[in-house]
């Protein structure tokens, strides 16, 4: 038995020996990029390196013979791996009778927590009282010019705004920076600055403008009788006055505004009525109701379908005529392409609009429906048999041919009866090497404004280590030296580049990665999203590296007011992460106090990947009503 154990005990050694050499081995080999690494990154790239060789094998069998000796598993390794290799072998050369002194490491198990909680600190600011877990809000448009938003949301625990680029601008943009500043004041709560940058996103680019109509639907009760009718604007084609023309309150919304012509508005009074056929046949009246220089009040009691164009005459309370005209120019309906699987859609490199699939002339091919490419370089790096994807994940498609002006894709992925393509939809091509890189020229443009009034900016769509390249220098040019750097894996590429692209990073002294599962569970497959989001977050915990938690976190509750039970089980999960990030929505305040009390609840059981074990709140059987339970089945057992 004695033997045996030794033999164990040798085999142990020697396997954790080989580690101490790879850890030293990824050292050497990637010496150029120590050299590079900001001065207090140093020792979080060493331990990066030291994981990266600890996980090149499967160590699934040593972590199972360590544990049948009651020793670490090195399952908690990741902030400080030599610190726990050297402690793993002290305690097996101990068992052997060989007293040694316990090697020194490069991060000691007490320096990995504390660098992981100081960088999280100086990125996400300082937590709040009873979490460790920072939450990020992404601010709606009203946030520009609704300042008791912000002082709710920040009231509630919101430690981080994110404002993304991608809306609004750098007017409103302002507008929010001014208002969280404000918050800080009022609550007296600090509150992190994010600017999301868009970075290349591919995207569907414009349709071909649908037809300029509109619908009126007053409320209908179950059995379809109106039971009020429909409210509507009337505005004139052109401004009546053009000296006065900036008093139009412009733009007014498009859902229930019809123009119509000039002269006939200008003869509306309170009480006439707009009488009209509409383009079903249908007899339709509008009754006048207020009526200032620029907009009339309206009331339809009836369904009614209207184009540009069409007849319309204005009469009194009486019934006679006043003055005839049209409706005005309506906004064109966007166009959607309707793809069925079997369906063939050209993705083409030249701006045409869009359109759907037509029939061809007699003698002719059908023409399929076609789309151009918001970065048509894209298409010169696809390979036919490659997947493409559309809309995040509502339709699947592989390439089936590709030429000099684009991508033929066989539609293999969509609803029973079709699903329908809008413009300026995601594109997502997960097996493609694709060759655009870096910073766009709008994120440039951004960033000029994010270094001046931010804390930190986060990048889309990082694939390769070169982006964080052009990203740090474009910071250093801008003088946003200050700025904290969150980079979003949201590629296959990218998540397959992360120990490089964090090696690049860390010539910059804040650094952190948002799970951006949105794109990534698109680009890696559904059923590979839990391993990858698995080893984002150790690869990222072994080079001290906070993590934002991303994309749909109680996305139910904030959006409809009721979360689902696989959110509340997604929460859990986030708490291993330093930040999670909620996306806007009505009910924003009240997703943001769930949050916080679910990862406040959940601190005691876990912290990072580590299981923690607080005492059970489950009561303990009472021994006399168990005994007694037990021996009634016992009695009925005997007498059977």
């Amino acid at each position: 038995m004695k033997a045996k154990l030794e033999k164990k005990l040798y085999g142990l050694i020697h396997a954790l020996e080989e580690i101490q050499a790879e850890a030293q081995a990824f050292e050497e080999r990637y010496e150029i990029q120590l050299r590079g690494v900001h001065p207090d990154q140093y020792k979080c790239a060493l331990n990066l390196l030291h994981y990266l060789a600890l996980r090149q094998h499967d160590v699934s069998e040593l972590q199972g013979d360590l544990g049948a000796l009651g020793l670490s598993r090195l399952g908690r390794a990741e902030p400080h791996v030599l610190a726990s290799v050297h402690a793993i072998l002290h305690a097996l050369r101990s068992l052997q009778g060989n007293e040694t002194k316990l090697r020194k490491s490069p991060v000691t198990i007490k320096q990995g927590r504390k660098i992981i909680r100081k960088r999280t600190n100086a990125l996400l600011g300082k937590k709040l009282k009873g979490s460790t877990v920072r939450i990020m809000v992404t601010l709606p448009s009203e946030a520009a010019d609704d300042y008791s938003l912000i002082r709710d949301m920040m009231s509630a625990g919101m430690n981080c705004a994110r404002i993304n680029c991608a809306h609004d601008g750098p007017a409103a943009w302002a507008r929010m920076v001014a208002n969280i500043e404000r918050g800080r004041k009022a609550t007296g709560r600090g509150c992190k600055i994010f600017m999301d940058l868009s970075g290349p996103k591919i995207r569907t680019g414009a349709h071909a403008p649908g037809p300029r109509v509109t619908t009126i639907k007053p409320a209908k009760d179950i059995n379809g009788r109106i039971v009020a009718p429909e409210k509507v604007t009337l505005v004139p084609e052109e401004p009546p006055d053009a000296e006065r023309s900036d008093a139009l309150p412009r733009p007014l919304p498009d859902n229930g505004v019809i123009p119509i012509s000039a002269d006939v508005f200008r003869r509306i009074a309170p009480g006439d009525q707009i009488s009209l056929i509409d383009t079903r046949g249908e007899p339709t009246r509008l009754e006048i109701g207020k009526v200032d220089a620029w907009t009339a009040r309206a009331l339809c009691a009836s369904d009614a379908h209207l184009e540009t164009g069409l007849p319309i005459s204005l009469e009194d309370g009486s019934g006679k005529i006043r003055a005839k005209g049209v409706v005005g120019r309506l906004p064109a309906k966007e166009q959607a392409l309707l793809l069925r699987v079997g369906d063939t859609l050209l993705i083409h490199k030249d701006p045409r609009p869009g359109e759907p699939a037509r029939a061809g002339e007699a003698g002719e091919p059908s023409v399929p429906a076609h789309v151009s490419c918001v970065f048509p370089e894209v298409l010169d790096d696809v390979r036919v048999g490659e997947p493409l994807i559309l809309d995040d994940g509502k339709i699947h498609g592989v390439i089936r041919e590709v030429g000099p002006d684009g991508a033929l894709v066989e539609i293999t992925q969509a609803k029973p009866k079709g699903t329908k393509l809008k413009a300026d939809k995601g594109i997502n091509l997960p097996e493609s090497s694709l060759q655009i890189f870096g910073l766009t020229p709008k994120d440039r443009e951004d960033l000029r404004f994010v270094a001046a009034h931010a804390d930190g900016v986060n990048i889309s769509f990082v694939k390769h280590p070169d982006d964080v390249e052009d990203l740090m220098d474009a910071m250093e040019a801008v003088g946003g030296e200050s700025l904290g750097l969150i980079l979003k894996i949201e590629t296959r590429q990218g998540f397959q580049q992360l120990p490089g692209i964090l090696l690049a990073a860390m010539e910059w002294p804040l650094v952190g990665v948002m799970i951006a599962r949105g794109d990534l569970a698109i680009e890696v497959g559904w059923t590979h999203l839990a391993q990858v989001q698995e080893e984002i977050l150790r690869v990222c915990e072994a080079a001290h590296v906070p993590v934002v938690w991303a994309t749909q976190v109680l996305e139910g509750l904030a959006k409809h007011g009721l979360p689902t039970r696989a959110e509340i089980s997604d929460v859990a999960m986030a708490k291993r992460a330093e930040c999670v990030m909620l996306n806007k929505g009505p009910y924003i305040g009240e997703t943001i106090r769930m949050l916080d009390t679910i990862l406040k609840s959940m601190q005691a059981y876990q912290r990072k990947n580590a299981i923690l074990s607080p005492a059970l709140t489950l009561e303990n059987p009472d021994p006399e009503e168990v005994g007694r339970s037990v021996g009634e089945r016992l009695g009925r057992y005997r007498r059977s």
